[in-house]
């Protein structure tokens, strides 16, 4: 197994979940085998409406781009919406199942770059009564109901969640930073605007262990949410971060590849601690669960 993590990062990271002071952020690898990855998408995309540009037609940020100008920016959004609103959702029984794996433990705020409505459905399918709040970046999205708002006295609790979707979901597609404009727009909202989060929210971002499950260092989704968090981390208590890198072609990561993504790491986070785990997300959750079963049982 490809895991760079020492024995004390797995109990720190185990303390803070039975504390409810972990943070999962969820990122398209969380998905992987149950919906397709965003290189596909964009490879039938550029296919289907003549891309012209060869060089970048896996990206899909690029290509939803290239849809937004010749139909406009909702186009590319309904029609991804389409996909995943018919796309069958993951086995939740499964032992190595990563929403599943997640929707067990006591944790107050789930986080989510993804689209989908997966670890909601997780969440549901372990008798628990999550809430599902869409980050408000745009100007369609502000009449959009908050369960976190100024005017509402929730409080997340690990039987009463909250699911943030930072990114949008496909349920309300103008939600949705998907184009290489809106991922533009999204940064520039939320430098713009410190109010632009629900207070809870940054409260989790500054004051819990953030883990980060399913993305690579060249996501688009990646590079701004760490941008987005960047200056809430500043404020935080010196937390550790966890990291779940996938590994492009193989769990073999070369040495000179760890110290790439352990400068890149620092360059967006500065002082922050973070540790890097190689692998895949459900490589991650398995071991993941065997330890939480030792941990809470005692061993």
């Amino acid at each position: 197994m490809s895991s760079s993590l020492e024995d004390r990062d797995w109990r720190l990271l185990l303390t803070r979940i039975r504390n409810g002071e972990c943070t999962p952020f969820l990122g398209a690898g969380a998905c992987h085998g149950f919906l397709p990855l965003g290189a596909q998408i964009a490879q039938e995309w550029a296919q289907e409406y003549s891309y012209p540009l060869d060089d970048s037609c896996q990206d899909l940020a690029r290509v939803s781009q290239f849809l937004a100008v010749e139909y406009d920016n909702m186009f590319p959004k309904g029609e991804l919406a389409r996909k995943l609103r018919n796309a069958a959702p993951p086995d939740f029984n499964r032992p190595d199942e990563p929403h599943s794996v997640l929707a067990d433990f006591p944790l107050p705020i789930y986080i989510t770059t993804n689209y989908d409505d997966f670890m909601i459905q997780a969440l549901k399918n372990r008798n628990r009564d999550p809430k599902q709040e869409l980050c408000q970046w745009n100007d369609l999205l502000k009449n959009q109901p908050s369960v976190l708002g100024p005017e509402s006295d929730f409080e997340p609790m690990a039987a009463n969640p909250v699911v943030f979707h930072l990114h949008g979901h496909f349920g309300v597609p103008q939600s949705m930073v998907l184009t290489e404009d809106d991922y533009l727009d999204f940064l520039v909202e939320i430098s713009r605007y410190q109010d632009l989060l629900p207070p809870r929210i940054e409260e989790a971002f500054a004051s819990t262990s953030l883990l980060f499950l399913g993305y690579r260092l060249t996501d688009w989704d990646f590079r701004v949410l760490f941008r987005s968090v960047v200056s809430y981390l500043a404020k935080s208590l010196g937390m550790t971060h966890i990291s779940v890198q996938l590994v492009p072609g193989g769990n073999e990561v070369p040495d000179e590849q760890r110290e790439k993504a352990r400068e890149y790491l620092s360059h967006y986070f500065g002082d922050q601690k973070i540790r890097v785990y190689w692998g895949t997300c459900q490589e991650f959750v398995t071991e993941l669960k065997e330890r939480w079963e030792g941990f809470s049982h005692g061993g």
